[in-house]
């Protein structure tokens, strides 16, 4: 078997936080060593845990929409990898899904990066992702309202129907970046 092909089976089977998931441990993630974009977001919804498939719900909806692309070109082009922080369902909180297992970036972010070598565009989707990656102290907004659309990485909000109030406060994101953005992801994966 091919290392991309083991590495991907033993994150299959990785049982690192099973004694804190609600569920037994299903990680969803995709990835390919052809990736040419990484979405990098926060961890599987229970709808998502349910079909099995990475960002399969509304929020998935509106990521595409963002993204400009089809289901076709996000799921079965070989072009997006989808690495979330925790790779499983993290359960229910009181205001929504409880926040990504710690354990799964560290154990495999890594692994897999070094796998996919022709990454040219990262999205860092939501706060977690951007915590993560980038060691500085601004707010999600500020991060997004700074976005230099050309750049290697960019921040987003979480699509998320619960982030109505965000979009609607900072309505100049849809309307000033996502043009933007949607025309360099059709230069890189055209």
């Amino acid at each position: 078997m091919p290392a991309f092909d083991q590495l991907l089976c033993q994150i299959k089977h990785c049982t690192l936080c099973a004694a804190s998931l609600p569920d037994p441990p299903a990680p969803i993630l995709q990835a390919s060593p052809e990736a040419r974009i990484l979405i990098i977001g926060q961890a599987p919804g229970r709808i998502t845990r349910e079909r099995g498939r990475p960002w399969d719900d509304a929020s998935g909806e509106r990521l595409r929409t963002w993204m400009g692309i089809d289901q076709q070109a996000f799921y079965a082009s070989g072009l997006l990898g989808i690495v979330p922080m925790g790779f499983c369902y993290p359960g229910k909180g009181r205001s929504g899904d409880m926040p990504p297992r710690p354990e799964c970036a560290p154990a495999w972010h890594a692994l897999l990066l070094a796998a996919m070598p022709h990454i040219e565009l990262t999205l860092l989707i939501g706060k977690y992702a951007q915590d993560y990656y980038l060691s500085d102290s601004h707010t999600l907004t500020e991060r997004v309202r700074h976005n230099q659309l050309n750049a290697p990485c960019i921040c987003m909000p979480h699509p998320s129907p619960r982030n109505r109030y965000w979009l609607k406060q900072n309505d100049w994101f849809e309307r000033e970046q996502i043009p933007r953005l949607q025309q360099r992801i059709h230069q890189l994966i055209s």
